[in-house]
C-alpha cells in the first residue's frame, strides 16, 4: 500500500505538493486550505509510513517475548523497524533536494528491500526454529539465487528508466539525463532472461517434486503479468496508472522470490524425518 500511495505521488506530480519536511509547510504540520490537491497526495503517503510503522512496532513487541527461542524473527522484525524510520528520513531527504532522480530511486529500491525482509518474516514464521538444511540440489539452489540477481537487476535498470522518464513528481524536477527509449531496451532484456529462468525452476521443481514448486508458479505468473504491463505501458506513452501498476507488481515479484529463496531450506528435524519414513514408505510400496 506504501509502494502504492509513494507511486501515486509520483505520477500525479504531487512530490513536492508539501514543500517541507517533516512538516507540509514552513507552518503547518498538515496541508493547508492554501494547498492543493497534491499535497493532499503527498500528505498521505507520509502518514502510510506513521502506519507501517505502528504495526511494525506492533509485531516487534509480539516477537520480544520469544526473542530467545526465535531469534530470526526477532532480528528481522527489528531490521523492518529501523528500515521504516530510515525510509521516513531518506523520503524527507527528497523533498529537500527538489526529487533528486537518483535519490527518487533509492528511496523505491529501500522500500523493495523492506518487502523482501518482511517476506522472509512471513515465510520463517510458520516455520520451527533450529538449524536448517538445503531442500533442493545445489545446482537448483545456485539457479535460483542466479535468478534472484537477474530480478534486483532488472529492477534497477527499470529504476533507472523510470528516472529518466516523463514521470518526475513534479514538473520542476531534474531527471538523470540517460536517454529512455535506450534504457527499456536494456531494462526488456534482464527481464526476459528472469522470464526463461524461472520458467527453468517451474520445470525443474515440478520433475524433482520439490518444495519451491508452488511458488516459483507463483512467480512465473507474477512475472508475466509484469511483462504484459510493461509492453503495454512501453507501447501505449507510459500511462501513469500502468506505470503504477508496474512498480507494486516488482515489489510482488521481489517478494514472492524471497519466497522461493527461502523454500531451498527446510528445518533439519524435517529432513531427518523423511529419511526415517523413506525405509518405511519404501516397504510398504
Amino acid at each position: 500500500m506504501i509502494i502504492a500511495t509513494g507511486g501515486a505521488v509520483r505520477l500525479t506530480g504531487s512530490g513536492l505538493g508539501c514543500p517541507t519536511w517533516p512538516t507540509c509547510t514552513a507552518d503547518s504540520l498538515v496541508p493547508t486550505d492554501e494547498l492543493t490537491y497534491h499535497s493532499l497526495i503527498e500528505f498521505g503517503n507520509r502518514l502510510m509510513t506513521g502506519v507501517v510503522g505502528i504495526i511494525a512496532l506492533i509485531v516487534f513487541i509480539l516477537v520480544w517475548r520469544i526473542r530467545r527461542e526465535r531469534r530470526d524473527l526477532f532480528a528481522l522484525s527489528f531490521i523492518v523497524g529501523i528500515g521504516i524510520v530510515a525510509q521516513a528520513v531518506v523520503g524527507g531527504i527528497t523533498v529537500w533536494t527538489g526529487l533528486n532522480p537518483f535519490i527518487v530511486g533509492f528511496h523505491y529500491l529501500s522500500s523493495l528491500v523492506l518487502v523482501c525482509i518482511t517476506a522472509a518474516f512471513l515465510a520463517r514464521m510458520d516455520s520451527p526454529a533450529g538449524p536448517r538444511e538445503s531442500a533442493v540440489p545445489g545446482w537448483y539452489s545456485g539457479l535460483a539465487h542466479a535468478t534472484s540477481g537477474v530480478l534486483a537487476l532488472t529492477i534497477v535498470f527499470g529504476v533507472l528508466t523510470t528516472g529518466s522518464g516523463p514521470h518526475s513528481g513534479d514538473l520542476e524536477a531534474g531527471r538523470t539525463g540517460f536517454d529512455s527509449e535506450i534504457l527499456e531496451h536494456v531494462h526488456a532484456w534482464p527481464g526476459y532472461a528472469l522470464l526463461a529462468l524461472t520458467l527453468v525452476l517451474v520445470v525443474a521443481a515440478w520433475r524433482l517434486r520439490l518444495p519451491t514448486l508452488r511458488w516459483s508458479i507463483a512467480l512465473l505468473a507474477i512475472e508475466l503479468v509484469q511483462v504484459g504491463v510493461g509492453l503495454y505501458q512501453a507501447r501505449n506513452g507510459l500511462p501513469a496508472l500502468a506505470v503504477g501498476v508496474h512498480m507494486v507488481l516488482a515489489a510482488l515479484t521481489a517478494a514472492t522470490m524471497t519466497v522461493v529463496v527461502m523454500r531451498l531450506k527446510r528445518p533439519a528435524s524435517a529432513a531427518v524425518a523423511d529419511d526415517e519414513g523413506a525405509p518405511a514408505a519404501a516397504s510398504a510400496h
